[in-house]
């Protein structure tokens, strides 16, 4: 029965999943907030637990950029997720999320909150049209860094791309070849215009507004607590989950479905 059970929550959910773009692969970017080692740590335990929801459910990873913390943890991350509907799925964790812990790095072992944000675009398929003029873009090559700034390699194989009329800057150096980094970062880029054009749209028309909050340190979408007490709490469905290791480590299911519940009986 629950094996049945799970195949017609599988079909409701593909049923929500209706959207121009929820069919398609993700591009996953997190960014750590204000508090320096604190919640570069708390990023990279984001990037390990979506890697681990990937893992869980079939789908592809692939890191295309890490930008890593002094001491600790990662300023930046982004990540192509390959699958069907991952968008779709993915697109529940866009906001800012919020963790409360007694930090390891607080000598005083003090109660701390961290935060860090979570946007995610559709991979755009390469015969959709977006045009990208040579002339508007600015690509610089730099030597890629690891954890505590160290050199990752001796050449100039990180490449970052400016869009000039857009402002978007997107970087790329987690292959040691300079022409996959570029490859890979016009793949994001792509993607990063894509959403640009499509919320210039729905601005122009004021769709789908209510739910499209920009992503500001203060429309946190959940929160995980580890101290005093443990607990996952999704601010937007009232989803709560008392094994936060559990979600820590990839299980994300109910979070998911709830919002995408939440989404279509709203929509």
């Amino acid at each position: 029965l629950s094996a049945l059970e799970n195949k017609l929550t599988e079909a409701e959910l593909k049923a929500m999943l209706s959207g121009e773009s929820d069919g398609n692969n993700a591009i996953l970017a997190i960014n750590s907030g204000a508090g320096g080692t604190e919640s570069q740590d708390w990023a990279s335990m984001l990037l390990r637990m979506y890697l681990r929801w990937g893992e869980r459910n079939s789908y592809q990873t692939e890191v295309l950029d890490m930008q890593y913390g002094e001491e600790a943890g990662i300023k930046s991350a982004t990540v192509l997720f390959t699958g069907d509907y991952t968008y779709g799925y993915l697109k529940a964790e866009i906001g800012v999320h919020r963790l409360v812990r007694i930090s390891p790095f607080d000598s005083n072992k003090r109660r701390h909150t961290s935060f860090a944000s979570v946007f995610v675009y559709p991979e755009v398929a390469e015969d959709v049209e977006i045009e990208i003029r040579d002339d508007d873009l600015k690509i610089d090559v730099y030597r890629a860094s690891g954890p505590g700034g160290q050199g990752v390699n001796t050449t100039d194989s990180a490449v970052r791309i400016t869009h000039h009329p857009t402002g978007i800057v997107v970087q790329c150096q987690n292959e040691r070849s300079q022409h996959k980094n570029k490859a890979s970062a016009m793949k994001v880029l792509r993607a990063r215009l894509y959403e640009f054009e499509k919320e210039k749209k729905d601005e122009e028309k004021k769709a789908k507004e209510k739910e499209k909050k920009k992503i500001e340190w203060g429309s946190q979408i959940r929160s995980y607590v580890l101290h005093p007490y443990r607990m996952a709490k999704d601010l937007r469905t009232g989803v709560e989950m008392g094994n936060v290791d559990a979600v820590l480590d990839g299980d994300l299911g109910r979070f998911i479905e709830a919002y995408l519940l939440k989404v279509n009986v709203t929509a």
